[in-house]
């Protein structure tokens, strides 16, 4: 199963808290996103060896963010492709939770149980391949997604706002950035906090606005 966190959770907790309470170390998390200057010029590199992001306009970095990708069953695949569609709160079509009279379960659509099926939350969704896509999740430090790209629920919003429908993808084992960034990305420790109830991630309150600015200028 997919374990995924919204900031929204933690923003809850912490207005139930108000004042009483450091806020968790993901609500701090963040990398730096330039706006670019010609959107038409913006393109995406993904490297799977270091399992990083890079928005690039032309030669200039827009951002660097760590990512997860598919396990080795189940790889992200390999290849040139382009952002086909952007959905900002995409839930999943093959793993949620089935809703009925005894409470709420986790399962698959592809095995159904009683009630009604909710999809996963998959946040500021950017789909570059049928069934594959950038979204907002938990960004563990090895392989762990179906292949989808997860980024940290700071960052997802930062690149769905970098690209746009019909945006380059390149996914491939290395980028030549790797020498001169790679060393330079954080990686988020999200993937060790709890999940949130299943109540709020079945919920529209899971999906909310992203807090500003996202993108800054040069």
């Amino acid at each position: 199963m997919k374990r995924l966190l919204n900031f929204v959770f933690h923003a809850a907790v912490l207005v139930g808290v108000a004042g009483c309470a450091t806020p968790p170390p993901e609500v701090s998390y963040s990398v730096r996103a330039i706006r670019p200057t010609n959107m038409d010029a913006v393109k995406v590199k993904v490297s799977l060896r270091t399992q990083i992001i890079y928005v690039m306009e032309g030669d200039k970095m827009l951002m660097a963010a760590a990512t997860c990708i598919g396990l080795p069953e189940k790889p992200t695949p390999k290849g040139q492709f382009r952002i086909t569609n952007k959905i900002p709160n995409k839930r999943s079509n093959s793993y949620g939770f089935f809703i009925n009279g005894n409470g709420i379960e986790p399962g698959e659509a592809a095995h159904p149980k009683s009630g009604r099926f909710v999809g996963y939350p998959m946040p500021y969704w950017c789909e570059f391949s049928p069934g594959y896509g950038f979204h907002a999740g938990y960004v563990h430090p090895v392989p762990r997604t179906h292949g989808c790209l997860r980024l940290n629920n700071t960052v997802a919003p930062k690149f769905f706002a970098l690209v746009k429908e019909g945006t380059p993808v390149n996914i491939a084992y290395e980028q030549p950035e790797d020498a001169n960034y790679a060393s330079q990305v954080a990686r988020p420790k999200d993937y060790k906090d709890p999940d949130p109830p299943a109540e709020f991630m079945i919920s529209d309150k899971f999906f909310a606005p992203a807090p500003g600015p996202l993108l800054y200028d040069l």
